[in-house]
């Protein structure tokens, strides 16, 4: 089973090599890098390519590793015993009232599927340790109905950071790790062109130029991403803006067109406006 690419997803050669280390190895694989590097569609795209079942796990501050395997529902339980009849006879059987999580969901599939942990650094620092006995022997004890649930197939697994906090060492030892750098103008072009296949050449070399002399200037609180490229460029084009609009003697000195695509708040604004009016006054 091996990760050739796909026509939908530029991967360059070191990110297939690493997802197919990953699966090689029978490892996660946890990748980092800037947001809207295309860390959560890697997932997608592999599932896709090998034709495996995609199951998603999106992490949030108040999620518990607990909801990866199973979850009991008491609630439920309690209110069906008061309603009697019907729902009363479901009580005697725990069974029907646990809730199965992602993990649980993949060690008894059919066939191998592809788990997507995303954004494991927004939990707990606690959440990965919770993990890394299922990840590493494939298969937890559900307490409530004495079960042992074991993995018919290893899922291929992709876990994803944005580096907000650090992760245990014990849990970075049982990974094989890959950080996706900021695409030169190269790969950038061939990401844009998969989006969007018809887009004037000359649209899009000034909008690239624009694109990374804004990401070099110094000081910005958040450089625009591969997404809000896209955004940019899809606003420019449904606005039928000439290449014209974005070229200038010094493009330092006036701020793109629709700009509020790729900067996100009012300081990269005012420090961009600074900037620009500086420029001008230099002239």
């Amino acid at each position: 089973m091996r990760f050739e690419g796909s026509s939908e997803y530029v991967a360059t050669p070191d990110l297939m090599l690493a997802v197919n280390a990953a699966i090689t190895l029978q490892r996660p694989l946890l990748v980092k890098g800037e947001p809207g590097t295309g860390k959560t569609m890697l997932a997608e795209t592999v599932a896709a390519a090998l034709g495996l079942p995609l199951l998603q796990w999106h992490i949030k501050s108040t999620t518990k590793a607990q909801q990866g395997l199973y979850e009991y529902d008491a609630v439920s339980r309690l209110r069906d015993s008061q309603l009697g009849g019907e729902h009363g006879s479901r009580v005697h059987d725990i069974a029907n009232y646990i809730v199965r999580g992602v993990l649980w969901q993949a060690f008894t599939a059919e066939t191998p599927t592809v788990i997507l942990i995303d954004e494991i650094d927004k939990a707990d620092i606690e959440f990965p340790n919770d993990l890394l006995r299922e990840l590493d022997r494939m298969e937890f004890y559900v307490y409530e109905t004495r079960e042992l649930v074991r993995a018919r197939h290893r899922p291929i697994v992709f876990i994803t950071s944005n580096n907000e906090k650090e992760l245990p060492d014990a849990f970075l030892r049982r990974c094989f790790f890959h950080y996706i750098k900021f695409p030169d103008k190269e790969t950038m072009q061939s990401i844009v062109d998969v989006h969007f296949p018809g887009l004037k050449q000359t649209l899009l070399r000034e909008a690239l130029e624009v694109f990374f002399e804004l990401r070099e200037i110094p000081g910005l609180k958040k450089k625009p991403s591969t997404s809000e490229l896209l955004d940019w460029l899809k606003l420019l084009m449904a606005e039928d803006i000439p290449p014209e609009a974005l070229r200038s003697k010094d493009q330092k000195a006036a701020i793109p067109p629709l700009h509020g695509a790729l900067l996100k708040n009012e300081q990269d604004v005012h420090l961009f406006e600074r900037l620009a009016f500086m420029a001008r006054q230099n002239r």
